[in-house]
C-alpha cells in the first residue's frame, strides 16, 4: 500500500484512462476524493451537485466500524473538470442511479477494479504488488496535510478521524506543524542597520 507522488498519480489515471474510460473516470475520482473505493461505488447521480458552481459530491460515509452504521453523506469538493466528466457520464439516467459503472455497464463491486487498476498500475511502470488502489487515497491525504489544511478538516474529508490521521501520517503532521508554528516565531533578531551601504543604479 504505497504512497505515491502526484507525477505517479498523474501516470496512473492516464494509464487507466487507456484500460477503459469508466475505470480511468473511477480512479481519476478516487484521486481527487480521497474517498475509498467503497464509497466512491456507492455514489449516485444525484450525489454530484455541480449546479453552483462551487463542484462537490456528497460522498457516502463508510461501513467501517463495529455494528449497525448509520450511512450519511459529506460534501466532498472535487474539480470543476472532473464535475464535468461526471455529468457527461451520468447522461440522463436516474438521480437514484449509480453514477460511476463499470464497462460493462454495472455497478463497481467487490474487487472489481483490482485486475484492471494492477494493469494500469504496471502500464504507468509501477508495481502493482506495492501500489494498490488505497495509494491514490493516502496521496490525497498526505497532499492535504503538506498544503497545510488543519488535521481535523483533512479527517472529516476523507471519512476518518484525527486519532487515525495521526497515527498514520505523523512525520507529515510534523512537517504541517512546524510551517505553521514557523509563521509565528518571535523573531528577536537585530534589524540591519549602520554598515548598509545603498546601490545607486542611476547611471
Amino acid at each position: 500500500m504505497s504512497m505515491s507522488g502526484e507525477n505517479e498519480i498523474r501516470a496512473i489515471v492516464s494509464a487507466a484512462k487507456e484500460e477503459s474510460v469508466e475505470l480511468g473516470l473511477l480512479v481519476e475520482t478516487l484521486a481527487i476524493t480521497g474517498a475509498r473505493i467503497s464509497q466512491v461505488a456507492r455514489l449516485e447521480v444525484a450525489d454530484l451537485q455541480d449546479e453552483r458552481g462551487d463542484h462537490r459530491v456528497m460522498m457516502p460515509s463508510s461501513k467501517k466500524g463495529h455494528g449497525l452504521k448509520k450511512i450519511g453523506r459529506r460534501p466532498v469538493a472535487i474539480t470543476a473538470d472532473l464535475a464535468i466528466k461526471l455529468r457527461t457520464a451520468a447522461g440522463g439516467r436516474e438521480p437514484t442511479a449509480p453514477l460511476l459503472l463499470k464497462p460493462s455497464g454495472g455497478s463497481w463491486r467487490g474487487n472489481d477494479h483490482s485486475k484492471p487498476f494492477a494493469r494500469a498500475v504496471k502500464a504507468a511502470g509501477l508495481d502493482p504488488g506495492e501500489v494498490t488502489i488505497y495509494a491514490l487515497r493516502h496521496s490525497s491525504i498526505v497532499r492535504q496535510l503538506l498544503a497545510n489544511v488543519p488535521v481535523r478538516i483533512v479527517a472529516a474529508g476523507h471519512d476518518t478521524s484525527v486519532v487515525m490521521i495521526e497515527a498514520t501520517y505523523s512525520r507529515h503532521i510534523g512537517d504541517h506543524a512546524d510551517a505553521l508554528a514557523r509563521r509565528a516565531l518571535l523573531d528577536l533578531g537585530e534589524p540591519i542597520t549602520g554598515n548598509v551601504v545603498s546601490i545607486n543604479l542611476a547611471s
